[in-house]
């Protein structure tokens, strides 16, 4: 008890009382250091001195990848709520509506349509916050409505992957996605579109098993940690010590299942590069240009490795 409780009237006291919100501070997982809230979202959840990439939202995300950070959000196939009627510690539906209010979305995906350094493009979010970005029946519809749009459109399919996996509550019926996406997947390949995946921290379990490793071009951001089952689950069934950095970006991209590892400032012009090259289109004014032709995948990932910066729309 301090002076403030004990003389203070109640009346009083709340008038004192100053609200802070919970956030205003973030400290950074990998050094500790503590940054204001503002400065991290300023630089697109970046912490500006060590680097370490934070999650992001879905609507920051998309904010960051469309032109004038506009678009047109896809209406998405709605889906039966609880099919199993499932329950745990609590009813499904409620842990739904939890995440629904929590995040302001209708699932964990959030698909987008607009303009990427003057190209039309279909983006695919997959949001963490959400149920830890798990696989259901709505994700699922999600990724395929985006990629028909895409068919539709004539345009490149981009999606950021973010999940813990298939969502338990669905059982069989989440499972049945992972066939679903990878079908849709084929059909983007046979309209000869390009399909660009951006595996963000962290993809796991079944969306990597699926859509999720099935990009023409693979992009990770760094120190996103990658793969299916976790590191402590192999080594427990191989009876073996993990690599330092075993399923980390970096550490893929030494092995070969990962094509780049790009930082969250370069990801919009490398996107809109990728993006020309594999649809033979001619650079926007004022944007990042190549002169190499579409041709091989290495060329292709060279291409966007090397070519210079573009400007921020």
């Amino acid at each position: 008890m301090n002076w403030l409780t004990n003389v203070v009237r109640p009346k009083i006291r709340n008038m004192l009382r100053r609200e802070t919100p919970e956030n205003l501070w973030i400290k950074c997982p990998d050094s500790g250091q503590l940054v204001f809230y503002k400065d991290v979202e300023a630089n697109q959840f970046v912490i500006p001195g060590s680097n370490y990439h934070m999650r992001m939202g879905a609507v920051a995300r998309l904010k960051s990848i469309f032109d004038n950070e506009t678009w047109f959000d896809v209406a998405l196939p709605e889906v039966t709520p609880d099919p199993l009627k499932f329950r745990d510690e609590k009813k499904y539906v409620d842990r739904v509506k939890d995440a629904r209010a929590r995040t302001n979305l209708n699932d964990a995906i959030k698909v987008g349509y607009g303009k990427l350094e003057g190209a039309a493009v279909v983006v695919a979010v997959q949001d963490f916050d959400f149920m830890g970005g798990s696989l259901g029946m709505a994700a699922g519809e999600a990724i395929v409505r985006g990629m028909e749009l895409a068919v539709e459109k004539n345009s490149p399919f981009i999606v950021f992957a973010a999940s813990g996996g298939a969502r338990m509550q669905e059982g069989i019926l989440s499972l049945m996605q992972m066939p679903r996406t990878t079908v849709a997947v084929q059909m983007l390949r046979e309209a000869k579109l390009p399909y660009i995946v951006v595996l963000t921290n962290p993809t796991t379990g079944g969306v990597t098993a699926s859509y999720a490793m099935l990009g023409d071009v693979q992009i990770a951001e760094p120190g996103a940690l990658i793969g299916f089952a976790g590191a402590r689950v192999i080594e427990q069934t191989i009876r073996e010590k993990l690599p330092e950095g075993f399923q980390r970006a970096e550490y893929l991209k030494e092995h070969g299942m990962v094509d780049m590892v790009v930082h969250r400032h370069e990801l919009r012009p490398t996107l809109a590069r990728l993006c020309r090259l594999l649809t033979k289109a001619p650079a926007q004014e004022g944007a990042s240009k190549s002169v190499l032709p579409v041709a091989s995948p290495a060329q292709i990932v060279s291409a966007a490795e090397t070519a210079p910066a573009a400007p921020h729309a």
